[in-house]
Formats: C-alpha cells, sequence, structure tokens
C-alpha cells in the first residue's frame, strides 16, 4: 500500500478515533455484562497485548505481510505506524497495567479516560489546535482532554452513586493529570499507555486523600 493513503498524525482521522472509542466501550460493555472478575479481564488485555506485538515484529520481518496488513487495517492506520509499532498493543497493555495495579474503581475510571479523552484531545487539537504547548500537543486539544475527563470523572461517581463532598476536587485534579498524562506521548511515549498507568497513579493518590471509593 502507497504510504500517501494512510491517514498522518496531523490528520483527523475520524475513522481510527471511533475505533478507538469503540474498542474500549464494547470492552467495557463486555466487563459489566459477564460476571467475571475484573482481574480476568486483565489477563485478556494482557494476551491481546501480547498478539499484537507478537503481529507487529512478525510483520516488521515480512514485507509482504506487513503489506498484506497494510491494506486490511489501513483505515484505521497511521504512515508511522507501517514501519514501527502500532496503538494496539500499547492500548491494551495500557488497560491490563491499570486492572493489574490500581483497584477496581481507579482502574476503570483510568480506561475510560484513554478510551474518550485520547480521541478527544487528538480531535480538538488537529480541528481547532493553534496554541503549541508541546510538539504535536496543543492547548485546544489538552483543553479538550482536561473537560472529557472531568466529565466523566463526576458521571461515574454520579452513577456509582457516590455522595461525597470531595467529588469535584477528585473529578478536577484527576482531569488536570489525565489531560497531563495524554502530552507525555509529545515524548515518544505512547499515550496509550500513559493515560491509564498514569492517571490511575494520581487517582489513586487522590482517593486515598478525598476518599471518593
Amino acid at each position: 500500500m502507497d504510504d500517501n493513503t494512510l491517514a498522518k498524525r496531523s490528520d483527523i482521522h475520524l475513522v481510527r478515533r471511533l475505533w478507538h472509542v469503540l474498542c474500549g466501550v464494547i470492552c467495557l460493555f463486555c466487563y459489566h455484562l459477564f460476571d467475571l472478575e475484573i482481574l480476568y479481564w486483565g489477563f485478556i488485555a494482557l494476551a491481546i497485548s501480547l498478539v499484537g506485538f507478537v503481529l507487529d515484529f512478525s510483520r516488521f520481518k515480512n514485507p509482504d505481510l506487513n503489506e498484506t496488513l497494510a491494506v486490511f487495517f489501513g483505515p484505521i492506520m497511521r504512515t508511522s505506524e507501517k514501519l514501527s509499532f502500532s496503538g494496539l498493543p500499547f492500548y491494551a497493555l495500557g488497560a491490563a497495567l491499570s486492572i493489574f495495579m490500581y483497584q477496581e474503581d481507579i482502574a476503570i475510571l483510568s480506561i475510560l479516560f484513554l478510551v474518550f479523552a485520547d480521541p478527544m484531545a487528538s480531535v480538538f487539537g488537529v480541528a481547532f489546535g493553534k496554541d503549541k504547548l508541546l510538539p504535536n500537543k496543543t492547548l485546544q486539544g489538552t483543553v479538550a482532554a482536561f473537560i472529557t475527563c472531568f466529565v466523566i470523572a463526576i458521571s461515574y461517581c454520579f452513577i456509582k452513586g457516590i455522595e461525597s463532598p470531595n467529588i469535584i476536587m477528585f473529578a478536577f485534579l484527576g482531569a488536570v493529570f489525565g489531560a497531563l498524562s495524554e502530552l507525555l506521548s509529545a515524548f515518544n511515549i505512547d499515550d496509550n499507555l500513559t493515560i491509564p498507568v498514569v492517571s490511575g497513579a494520581v487517582l489513586s493518590v487522590l482517593n486515598h486523600v478525598f476518599v471518593v471509593f
């Protein structure tokens, strides 16, 4: 496949954003649908991540396989991913690490940050970004990530029926660090990994201070 037919990081690439959200929503739906321990889903995510890495290494060594996969996954693939790792294994690994490292509510909340805040930051950053903060990162995209994380945190607490007076502060500070964790990809660290892991760590500390969950 001609690299010019693949989307660039500077493109809005809505199909990729929708795929990113859809994968997370389906996984979270299955988590709520089936009566299984959350650690079970952590092992599934870890297995998906390992398969993704094996597939990436295989296509690096096999140009024909790489071309075939580029055609098949073309609608959700970036030009930069044709000769480097795709986002899938990091996406699954980030979710798995959150599940293994943090308590259930914190893990789910950090994964929700990944599922929704990451694509929102990208879309708004590309479409409306004018003020550069870091390479490939804009103030507008970061604000979009912050608002998304804040709404998610508030909504999650509301759905869980939590009545703590500290919810607003917990959600605000959690959203600040959720948005900051998305900025870390400017330093060549995959945000599919940094968002859930860094957000989960900060949310754990905030939960210890504010005792929301």
